[in-house]
């Protein structure tokens, strides 16, 4: 029997490493971008490089402000109507489809829960911005499976736009009940060692006490070594074999730099995992003995 590696506290990344993230964004952005081009009448290569531009721009490719922002889509707002009001079946559409298509990986939660049963803190850590990254918590149900998550805060709306008024749910449906949020700052990207060396100071456990999993190598894994904690490369979570993950690069808000190395295989361009999830996240639990989080002395 192999002998299990006893940590104290398990990070994860979120995005395709406990919940499918690819599949609902290109269904959800899929229909959006059909919608769009269908009511504007302007063709969907032109939609897209104006997206990417804003995308990078605001550092996330999941912007929610897209229709209120882009010029092509104005000439064909009748007057007296705003941009929302008129794509909202295209608005509509993409709704649907992030959430019927939204939900946990396999073993996510028993993980979770086990993991929690034997004292461990599980922190999460995202480049997605506050708002659906807050939305997908409570639409899995893992609020309470995470003690805290940490993330940007979200994109400031623009100028005119309250956000709270075009809310159409009560305001407990947005917030989260048990799992914390923590704020990073701005601009601060993986592989930046700087936020997970700061969970690590918080939870007062040491670098090799630490696990954390991710799905990107040159993210999440070259962060976790860079760190010194105990690397953990999600693989089932990688989408870019996808014949799909075309449409994610063409409006990523990555740099072409980073789109381009996450592609390149050549010996020595990404990182070595140390340890490699197959299929599940459950997997987890056969390599490492979860022990209580328990601040160390000075």
């Amino acid at each position: 029997m192999t002998e299990l590696t006893p940590v104290k506290l398990l990070v994860v990344d979120l995005d395709d490493t406990i919940w499918h993230w690819f599949d609902p964004w290109h269904k959800s952005f899929s229909a959006l971008l059909g919608g769009l081009a269908q009511l504007s009448g302007v063709p969907e290569p032109e939609l897209i490089a104006e997206i990417r531009t804003i995308h990078q721009r605001h550092g996330t490719s999941e912007y929610s402000w897209l229709v209120d922002e882009m010029e092509s889509l104005r000439d064909a707002v009748p007057d007296g109507m705003t941009p929302r009001d008129f794509y909202d079946d295209a608005l509509h559409a993409q709704n649907s489809a992030r959430r019927e298509a939204t939900k946990l990986r396999n073993g996510v939660r028993r993980t979770l829960e086990q993991v929690r049963s034997c004292g461990t803190n599980v922190v999460a850590y995202t480049e997605s911005l506050e708002f659906w990254t807050r939305w997908r918590i409570r639409t899995t149900g893992v609020d309470g499976l995470l003690d805290a998550y940490y993330s940007s805060p979200d994109h400031d709306a623009p100028i005119g736009i309250d956000p709270g008024e075009l809310r159409r749910l009560p305001h407990d449906a947005y917030i989260l009940k048990h799992t914390e949020h923590r704020h990073v700052p701005r601009g601060v990207l993986k592989p930046s060692p700087v936020v997970l060396q700061q969970i690590i100071t918080d939870h007062g456990v040491l670098p090799e006490q630490t696990v954390y999993v991710g799905d990107t190598l040159i993210k999440d894994v070259e962060m976790a070594q860079r760190v010194g904690a105990r690397d953990v490369w999600a693989a089932y979570g990688v989408n870019h074999h996808d014949t799909r993950y075309e449409l994610l690069q063409r409006v990523s808000h990555w740099t072409d730099e980073m789109v381009e190395r996450e592609q390149d295989q050549r010996p020595g361009v990404q990182p070595t995992p140390t340890f490699v999830l197959h299929n599940s996240f459950e997997e987890l639990l056969s390599i490492f003995q979860f022990l209580p989080t328990t601040k160390r002395r000075p």
